[in-house]
């Protein structure tokens, strides 16, 4: 069973569907059934099961295993990944329903659990998840409501007797089960159940108990905190007239949560075991499910959290002012991290309720405590700063940036009135300076921690992109100060040689100069002078690298120091040209860099091509620079600048590709950082030249410029050195190729036409391999870049001859020749693409039309053939359809590739595929007699 619900890589995924659905729907239910049966037996007898006996312990738990495949079997082909099982309904087909109606069913299931050792009684569990995420379409109102009845009672009867949910397993199950009641009911019908107030409270009970014992896995808490979670969202909504008593429970369990985080911080510090802030990802889920939590009955919310952090605050405050810096300090910075993460994500939570004045007041309350904090602890950086606590802050900002900064925030919010009256902040510039002041200082104190650097200059880049407020933002000072000051002596993360600046923090350097550059560009202008003067520590820096290549053969070269300002001046360079999208700005930049700074980033990616952490980041630059974003690439008529421009990128294509190739044998498991990556940023940076329009590449050969085929030639090389295996097993490298391929065979087919026979023929089967690969972008451009070969190929093979054209490149005798060379290659692509348009859930199917034309024409013969093949293995009573439903695809279409008659094509091809399809449909009858056919 397995092994038909799961896909093979050597199985196209629409044959998997049909063997899957085949199954489905033959034999799955009997298998059901049978494991049942066999668990009714089991229970009957259970008295006398001696679970110590392996046999017997091992039919009953193979029994139990048996029905849950059966009840998690894809039926659908929708759950490719495990991962988002808990997201998904069980789509139990109809046939099922009379199990699912017998409340005998469920109630097999608790008594097993409730009578099998906890070795195996976690199974019984796992077959109740997937039974209470049954489609709801699968039963009419009363039946839903029955069986929602009977499953809560069975719930309860657990609750009510939790000795076995001391087992991890169980206890794990139980909890998924939970969230499983309101991820597939609403709640207007979970009220309606038989002593909803007692579940309801027994429910909030066995939440509070589990928050409060630290001991058990975060992954069980998330489904506890998602049940509350969507219990809560849909409140403003349910009409029902039952009590659902959330207002009593909720504010119970939101206190349980922060009580337990507080109470967790002092464990973390004395037991020495894993802090949960460490997990980022887990705590961001646990943010956000609490953010709805929390907002619900908030007045409780914001009382609690005022109370706690006025304690803690003052308690930090006793400790620092007597000189404690020890474990109690630790502890109880530990317990304002959580609070202001917690304050943070109650305030994001303004999105999911309607809020109020008062509501906004008590948003006030909690931020200027927060600022307040923040500005004491400021004060003692940066000798006795808290990482975690920082990370908090920023979080922090980030919520209250989403809800009460930008374009769409009511600047009347009582928010801004509190802030008003504890801190001064009377409106948005202020508290935007507030931010600034933040990032400022956090880049000056943390230069040694990545994460706080990533954080801040993330919320900086955030911040420059809003229209209102990076408005506002160029006007503050300390913005100013940011736009004039930013080198290593005032921001260390910038500096190259100092020790406390990790290599890994460049990678920030690019965020950085993208932000400061967008805070420029309001004001920028036509101002070259402010522009030099941005500028200023940049060019210091490529003039200090200059120097430092003169002496490059010297002892005294200092090359690691010359590598990492290689490495800053690429990425703050490319962080600039991102942002500089208008064409005067970007002018500016390119007068700039060109060619004497260039030239430094091309020397030093020569010197250390075998260098990846030196190469990509350079590459990654001129691929920047060779972005046409925004048409900011519109060179004037008399200006040699995209010519110019080009022959720099070829260059740096041309110098690496040689470079690169020459390393010989890379291990495998370094072949990507070392070589395929690179490789991939040329490909890119080549499509982005090839197709930015604004280079006339037939410049080149008039005036015997070698720059083009250099590179062409280059790339050939390139491809060549990579195998078909690896071109298709990395994303980024199959995306670049495949776009860059489109790219040459629309616009320089002369190119493609006099490749070496074994190139093309190399080319064409990259092509044949990625019109079946499973990404839609890959097989689209696959469909381009075959439409232009094959059209390229029949024009001149239909053409008349004419007059030769002195500027036309002739094209080589083999690839005129290719479909009577290697007839097998366009014929097997002809094959492929009519079996994916006939056969497989083809989403592409224009882009799929467009070379089957082609194909068709160069190939009618073998056409003929198929076409024969495909009707006679139909059976006898289909043929006809299916000869009829190929004469209609040709019918109106002429021998050419005309636009006219291309469109005629597509048309029919659309009629051809819904026939094929009506045609190909199997009764249900006759399943059975072609079922073992399928499964061969």
């Amino acid at each position: 069973m397995n092994q038909v619900c799961e896909a093979e890589a050597s199985r196209s995924f629409t044959k998997h569907r049909k063997i899957a659905s085949s199954f489905r729907d033959m034999q799955l239910f009997d298998i059901f059934q049978l494991g049942i049966s066999l668990l009714k037996k089991a229970h009957e007898i259970i008295d006398t099961v001696d679970f110590t006996d392996p046999e017997q312990h091992g039919l009953l738990s193979h029994s139990l295993q048996l029905v849950h495949s059966c009840l998690t079997f894809d039926f659908i082909g929708a759950s490719t990944d495990e991962s988002s099982d808990d997201l998904c309904t069980v789509q139990i087909p109809t046939g099922w329903r009379t199990i699912f109606l017998d409340s005998c069913t469920l109630k097999l299931f608790f008594d097993l659990y409730r009578r099998l050792p906890p070795a195996i009684s976690s199974l019984t569990l796992s077959c109740l998840v997937q039974m209470a995420s049954v489609r709801r379409s699968l039963f009419n109102n009363a039946e839903r409501a029955k069986f929602l009845n009977d499953l809560v009672q069975g719930i309860r009867a657990i609750l009510e007797s939790p000795q076995s949910l001391g087992d991890p397993s169980n206890y794990h199950e139980f909890c998924r089960l939970l969230a499983r009641l309101k991820s597939n009911y609403q709640l207007g019908e979970l009220v309606k159940v038989d002593n909803y107030p007692e579940i309801i409270k027994l429910i909030a009970e066995f939440t509070i108990t589990s928050l409060q014992m630290w001991q058990f896995p975060a992954n069980s808490m998330h489904y506890l905190l998602s049940l509350w979670q969507r219990m809560v969202a849909p409140v403003p909504y349910v009409k029902a007239s039952e009590p659902h008593l959330l207002e009593t429970y909720t504010p119970e369990v939101n206190k349980a949560y922060i009580m337990s985080r507080l109470d967790l911080v002092a464990v973390v510090r004395r037991e020495n075991i894993d802090d949960p802030m460490d997990d980022q990802a887990m705590l961001s889920q646990q943010l956000e499910q609490l953010s709805t939590i929390g907002r619900y009955e908030y007045k409780k919310t914001c009382t609690l959290l005022v109370q706690l952090f006025d304690e803690a605050v003052q308690n930090y405050s006793t400790l620092i002012a007597t000189g404690q810096t020890g474990v109690d300090c630790c502890i109880q910075e530990g317990r304002l991290t959580w609070l202001v993460y917690i304050i943070g994500s109650v305030v994001g939570g303004r999105v999911s309720f309607a809020s109020t004045d008062e509501h906004d007041e008590m948003d006030g309350e909690l931020v200027c405590r927060v600022l307040q904090l923040m500005n004491m602890t400021d004060s003692r950086l940066p000798q006795d700063g808290c990482e975690k606590l920082d990370l908090a802050f920023l979080s922090f900002f980030e919520q209250f940036r989403k809800i009460y900064v930008g374009d769409q925030v009511q600047k009347t919010s009582r928010v801004y009135r509190r802030l008003s009256e504890v801190l001064g902040l009377s409106d948005e510039s202020m508290v935007l300076s507030v931010f600034v002041r933040k990032i400022i200082t956090n880049l000056k104190c943390w230069g040694g921690s990545e994460a706080i650097i990533a954080k801040t200059l993330q919320l900086l880049s955030d911040l420059s992109v809003g229209y209102s407020s990076v408005r506002k933002l160029v006007k503050l000072d300390a913005i100013m100060y940011m736009l004039d000051n930013h080198k290593s002596e005032h921001f260390p993360f910038l500096g190259v040689n100092s020790v406390q600046t990790p290599a890994a923090n460049m990678h920030c350097r690019t965020t950085f100069y993208t932000a400061l550059s967008r805070l420029l560009m309001v004001e920028l202008g036509e101002d070259e002078e402010k522009f030099e003067c941005f500028m200023l520590p940049l060019r210091a820096a490529f003039d200090s690298l200059g120097n430092l290549f003169a002496h490059v053969d010297s002892p005294l070269f200092r090359a690691e120091e010359a590598k990492r300002q290689v490495i800053g001046l690429a990425r703050d360079v490319r962080g600039i040209a991102f942002a500089f999208n208008t064409k005067v700005s970007y002018m500016m930049l390119f007068d700039w860099l060109f060619p004497t700074y260039a030239g430094v980033m091309i020397r030093a990616m020569e010197l250390w091509f075998h260098d990846p952490t030196i190469t990509t980041p350079v590459l990654k630059l001129f691929a920047e620079l060779a972005q046409n974003r925004s048409q900011r690439l519109q060179f004037d008529v008399s200006s040699p600048n995209g010519i110019l421009l080009f022959r720099e990128i070829s260059k740096v294509i041309v110098g690496y590709g040689t470079r690169i190739l020459s390393l010989g044998e890379v291990p495998k498991e370094q072949l990507y950082a070392l070589k395929l990556k690179g490789i991939s940023i040329c490909f890119s940076m080549l499509k982005a030249a090839l197709s930015g329009n604004y280079v006339n590449f037939g410049v080149f050969r008039l005036y015997g410029d070698t720059a083009l085929n250099d590179t062409f030639q280059t790339f050939v090389k390139l491809l060549l050195s990579i195998t078909q295996n690896n071109l298709l097993e990395f994303p980024k490298l199959s995306l670049s190729y495949y776009a860059l391929l489109e790219c040459i065979a629309q616009d320089h087919m002369s190119f493609i036409s006099n490749l070496e026979l074994r190139v093309f023929l190399y080319i064409l089967a990259t092509i044949s391999e990625g019109l079946t690969a499973l990404d839609t972008m890959i097989c689209t451009g696959c469909c381009a870049a075959l439409d232009n070969i094959i059209t390229y190929l029949f024009k001149r093979l239909t053409r008349k001859q004419t007059k030769p054209v002195a500027s036309q490149i002739p094209d080589s005798e083999a690839f005129l020749r290719i479909h009577e060379l290697h007839p097998e290659i366009l014929q097997q692509m002809l094959s492929t693409v009519l079996n994916i348009i006939m056969f497989e859930d083809c989403r592409n199917q224009w882009s799929m039309s467009r070379p089957l034309l082609g194909l068709i024409l160069l190939n009618e013969e073998y056409f003929s053939k198929l076409r024969e093949t495909m009707v006679s293995a139909q059976s006898p009573d289909k043929q006809a359809a299916m000869a009829l439903c190929f004469d209609s695809l040709m019918e109106g279409v002429d021998r050419t590739l005309l636009t006219k008659n291309r469109d005629k094509f597509t048309q029919n091809l659309s009629v051809f595929r819904h026939d094929i399809n009506d045609s190909l449909k199997v009764p249900m009858a006759s399943l059975a007699s072609n079922q073992n056919e399928m499964m061969n």
